[in-house]
């Protein structure tokens, strides 16, 4: 176990850990005391079906949602709604590889897929809040993944889901993107397959890692238009690098991002539907898409 300041309180907003229990996960390993940190928004009604679930993007947070998506007038009402937002596992909040001590610590976390966080977020929701209807489920990229799966595991407890920029099935050329993200991290000397004492011996290749994203996560046109100065202020587009992606990255713990990206690049909501050829059928089970 690693204690990192950047997953904290301080820096992500209020959230609460709940011990879920052992999660078995999709690839026969299983988590003891798997954790889940959640943020809420709003109040629960007495019918517990004006619920919401918000699902984590790929080094996202429940602040991060809450600053993009919730607040009273905007797409997602406080006022309304209860709003569930789940730091999914790796995230850094959740059980994650930085935060597990003993065996399954840091480069020997087990891996974990999108439908083992939504066999998570299942249990939190029917265990710990009595939540059997959910009158939306959503997210983006990485949580559009968690969304789908949502839909297609669930379809009589999901009214609406709502995946923004992400995959029922994961491509190829995504599948490489991410590859490329991963071994960013891994090739870098200071690593150590995973042992590294923390983020800083392995900056070089976090720096990598967040020019990847600088080139994959923004547009041509969002360069061209020197978006990056008019809107965000930066004088160049290396100082919006240095100063914006790099640093965004650079605290987190290279452990996590790996776990995560890991799921990222197999999710397939067709994987328990019969495969490739039951995908389109996997894709019309939900009754809320």
């Amino acid at each position: 176990m690693a204690h990192n300041d950047y997953y904290s309180t301080s820096v992500h907003g209020d959230y609460r850990l709940y011990d879920i229990g052992t999660l078995a996960l999709e690839e026969g390993d299983s988590i003891p005391h798997c954790t889940l940190a959640v943020a809420t928004h709003g109040t629960l009604n007495a019918a517990k079906d004006n619920a919401i679930l918000v699902l984590t993007w790929y080094s996202g947070n429940s602040k991060i949602m809450a600053d993009v998506y919730i607040g009273p007038g905007r797409a997602l009402d406080p006022e309304k709604y209860f709003i569930i937002v789940v730091n999914q596992i790796g995230s850094g909040l959740s059980t994650s590889p930085h935060n597990v001590a003993g065996a399954q610590g840091a480069g020997d976390f087990p891996k974990v897929r999108i439908g083992d966080d939504v066999a998570a977020q299942h249990r939190l929701l029917i265990e710990t809040f009595g939540i059997t209807n959910l009158a939306l489920v959503v997210g983006g990229s990485m949580g559009a993944q968690q969304t789908y799966e949502w839909a297609v595991r669930y379809p009589d407890m999901v009214k609406r889901a709502a995946p923004i920029a992400g995959t029922a099935k994961n491509t190829e050329h995504n599948y490489l993107y991410a590859e490329t993200l991963r071994e960013a991290l891994t090739t870098d000397p200071g690593f150590k397959a995973g042992s590294y004492a923390a983020p800083t011996d392995v900056a070089a290749g976090l720096k990598r890692h967040a020019k990847l994203w600088t080139v994959m996560g923004w547009s041509t046109e969002f360069f061209r238009n020197n978006s990056h100065q008019a809107l965000l202020g930066f004088a160049s587009v290396q100082d919006f690098v240095d100063n914006f992606m790099t640093s965004y990255f650079a605290p987190m713990d290279p452990n996590n991002l790996l776990l995560m990206a890991w799921k990222w690049q197999r999710g397939d909501v067709s994987r328990h539907t019969g495969g490739n050829r039951r995908l389109r059928w996997a894709a019309s089970r939900p009754r809320c898409m």
